[in-house]
């Protein structure tokens, strides 16, 4: 699903407007339906709304769902300043609305004076996509005073206050809303963690804008859809054998550390790799061994690695548990100079490259490095905010021709070609040591698999993430473990083999 800026998503009004038999009003009433089914379906134990309208399109919007919700049966009350120079569309729907003698239309002043039962739901329509300034004045003191009610509050297209495609200052106002109803797309400020607390839920619901113009419009921007993974997973095949699914080699471990290692073996074993092999150090063998008999052993040392086999044949995944110490920093660095197939890297793989700037330009090409913000800031810099680290992010890859997974609440998948791809299976249940291991597991196995570096790191941030929302609904996203979501694993390809058998 592609993500477009505020200006794009604009000249997809006009553009459906233009090329098909539909109005400016109503596209509104279109935008405004959506939104009140989904309201409908949503919040049957509410009975009393409260609109607040701008003099904008998005307060034509908030008129014309008044109006619907009023016609479904609901108490509605309109809060608008009704002296305001609204927009054409936004007028019109305005004294569409003053017709209904059952809709109570009161001044923004009022509010402070409104009784907000525990039944009443805030609806913000104040600003849309077109704000291009901080809010102040009178509508900073109605949103900071709407934020301070305990209401379930939901915003109409955008929260009001918050920018589209860019961050917003330190001590904005911003609407903090549970839910926010997106027309047609995600916008980039729901996916960063500055911005996309005041999102809350994110419902995007379709309003038929052209599928011509969203197919011919070009963007760096994608969220990771069900449709894309339906695209690139592949089932398995009944005529087929170990060799046909590839071999995997997870490299790590170091004393104490074997569990980060024994996570990325049991993870890689649980995504389907033909052969596992865990290269480790002596110290960790019956850990590893017993946890996982399914792997193969390779001993890379005594209490930590201190040197690197891997089969050409194999693909190759680096660093859960590894240790930095001297030795091994010192053999891996010489493995990364002398090897150029692409690689897995994560954790102190990642951390060992860091110790020198000059390292990074030794990543095989292709290769997929998987850093948190921490890891990500040691390798290339820091940055003000999540916006710019993703802008970095993709002049990294671009410059050293690899896929760089940029962890985070929603994680980042960036291309060599600097598109990046945004996550959004998953929970903070993945906030937990031991999380990353498993997903470096994943991306070994599906890359041993033969999917393209592309097709494993996208595939694999959705897999996880939705192995943790399955995980999590059993166990808590407080007492959820790597381990159980590994569990889970077997779930989600269920899941996906199904969808691929219903769309046969």
């Amino acid at each position: 699903m592609k993500i477009f800026t505020a200006e794009q998503i604009r000249n997809g009004d006009e553009y459906t407007i233009k090329n098909e038999p539909v109005s400016s009003v109503q596209l509104m009433e279109r935008a405004a339906q959506a939104c009140v089914d989904w309201i409908f379906e949503n919040c049957k134990n509410h009975r009393n709304f409260a609109v607040f309208c701008g003099k904008g399109n998005n307060g034509g919007d908030g008129f014309a769902i008044a109006r619907m919700l009023h016609l479904k049966g609901f108490d509605v009350d309109v809060f608008t300043n009704s002296k305001a120079k609204f927009s054409s569309d936004a007028g019109n729907n305005f004294r569409e609305l003053k017709e209904f003698s059952g809709v109570f239309i009161r001044e923004f002043k009022e509010a402070k004076e409104y009784r907000f039962d525990n039944r009443t739901v805030i609806i913000d329509a104040l600003f849309g996509t077109g704000l291009s300034k901080n809010i102040e004045g009178e509508f900073k003191e109605l949103i900071d005073f709407l934020n301070l009610k305990s209401n379930l509050k939901i915003s109409v297209d955008m929260p009001s206050g918050l920018f589209a495609d860019t961050v917003s200052d330190e001590n904005a106002t911003i609407f903090k809303a549970d839910y926010t109803l997106s027309f047609q797309f995600w916008k980039k400020t729901f996916l960063h963690p500055e911005t996309g607390k005041y999102a809350g839920k994110v419902k995007v619901l379709d309003i038929n804008i052209n599928e011509d113009y969203i197919a011919e419009t070009k963007t760096e921007d994608f969220v990771i859809h069900e449709d894309m993974i339906k695209d690139i997973f592949r089932p398995r095949e009944d005529f087929s054998h170990k060799g046909t699914y590839g071999k995997a080699i997870i490299a790590g471990g170091s004393y104490g550390k074997m569990g980060a290692a024994v996570l990325a073996t049991k993870s890689a074993l649980r995504t389907g790799a033909g052969l596992t092999f865990t290269l480790a150090p002596k110290c960790g063998y019956e850990i590893l061994q017993t946890s996982n008999p399914e792997a193969m052993f390779i001993e890379g040392g005594n209490d930590f690695i201190d040197h690197f086999e891997t089969d050409e044949h194999a693909v190759c995944g680096i660093g859960p548990g590894l240790g930095t110490i001297d030795e091994t920093a010192k053999s891996f660095l010489t493995f990364l100079k002398n090897y150029s197939k692409p690689l897995v890297l994560d954790a102190d793989a990642l951390n060992i490259i860091s110790q020198d700037s000059k390292n990074v330009k030794i990543i095989p090409k292709n290769s997929i490095i998987t850093p948190h913000p921490k890891e990500f800031e040691r390798l290339f810099g820091a940055t003000e905010n999540s916006f710019e680290r993703l802008k970095l992010a993709k002049n990294k890859a671009k410059e050293l021709g690899i896929y760089i997974v940029l962890k985070d609440h929603h994680t980042q998948v960036v291309t060599p070609e600097g598109d990046a791809f945004y996550n959004i299976t998953g929970n903070s249940g993945l906030a937990k040591g031991g999380s990353g291991d498993i997903l470096t597991g994943i991306l070994t196995s599906f890359s041993a698999q033969h999917y393209s570096e592309k097709e494993a790191a996208v595939l694999g941030v959705w897999f996880h993430g939705r192995a943790a929302e399955l995980a999590s609904e059993k166990h808590s996203k407080e007492s959820v473990l790597p381990t159980d979501i590994i569990d889970e694993f077997g779930s989600v390809f269920k899941e996906l083999n199904a969808k691929i058998e219903r769309a046969l």
